[in-house]
């Protein structure tokens, strides 16, 4: 589970290893303004089971990215280098924290009181302010390289970008935050050992262009086996496809941010080595 730990900890908001560094002993600074969609990196809804990052000032002393020996008996943290935050009476998952920026898990349901939380951060017994926030059912994102372009992979796990773009038809994988429970239902701070697809995968669709693609053509959609709080929704592209289309997730009524693009070659030469003449 250690490559898993770094991968999630990597996608959900810039992980970093470098030497430690020394922050002024003060309360921890931040808002609701600060809180943002790991995936996206977007203001606004979030919800249980997502991705969240909060940022700040003094918000730890140190800098410290999750590590295997963070496990207890498979569990993962809720305390990193002194670092606590308290969500609806209950500890969130951290994944990496630094004097600006923690990257965390939002509880399940099941073990936080919600919708109408408090997100507290506390160092060593300096607590920071408690910031009023309503999570809803689902906030979902998908998330992304740079601005512009999803992270995508094809079923071998390699990358689908710019220099490698998927072909209408082709299977891509997708990975995301904020899409509400499975079935069967995660377990707090454990990874799922299994696939397990959304509870609501009736009111879920992925949209290319402005188009609502159909519903067989999302193979699956749900939790990302080995990976706490991550989802993978792996998706057949239509026949016919323009290039580097615009992609969005939706579920409940709730929408992924516009803006981001898929990579996509709808014609020419298939991606790879030259072969000798």
């Amino acid at each position: 589970m250690g490559a898993a730990l770094y991968m999630v900890a990597g996608l959900a908001g810039g992980l970093s290893l470098g030497a430690e560094e020394t922050a002024r002993r003060q309360a921890p600074t931040y808002t609701a303004a600060s809180i943002v969609n790991a995936a996206s990196n977007a203001t606004g809804a979030l919800a249980p089971y997502t991705f969240a990052t909060i940022y700040g000032t003094d918000l730890s002393y140190s800098t410290r990215a999750i590590a295997p020996e963070d496990l207890r008996s498979g569990r993962l943290p809720t305390e990193l280098g002194g670092v606590r935050v308290n969500i609806g009476n209950t500890l969130a998952a951290l994944f990496y924290v630094s004097p600006g920026q923690i990257n965390l898990l939002i509880p399940t349901t099941k073990v936080m009181n919600w919708p109408q939380v408090e997100i507290q951060i506390v160092i060593d017994g300096k607590v920071g302010p408690a910031v009023a926030m309503k999570l809803l059912e689902a906030a979902p994102a998908l998330f992304q390289w740079g601005p512009t372009t999803v992270v995508a992979t094809r079923p071998d796990w390699t990358h689908i970008n710019a220099a490698a773009p998927a072909r209408p038809g082709e299977i891509v994988i997708l990975f995301a935050t904020g899409l509400g429970e499975t079935n069967p239902e995660a377990i707090w701070l454990q990874a799922p050992p299994a696939a397990a697809p959304l509870k609501r995968m009736s009111e879920f669709g992925v949209i290319l262009d402005n188009t609502l693609l159909e519903r067989e053509q999302v193979l699956y959609a749900g939790a990302a086996p080995g990976f706490a709080g991550l989802y993978q929704i792996n998706l057949k592209l239509p026949d016919k496809l323009v290039d580097d289309p615009e992609i969005r997730i939706a579920l409940g009524g709730q929408i992924s941010p516009a803006g981001l693009r898929l990579p996509v070659r709808a014609a020419g030469p298939q991606p790879g080595p030259s072969t000798a003449r």
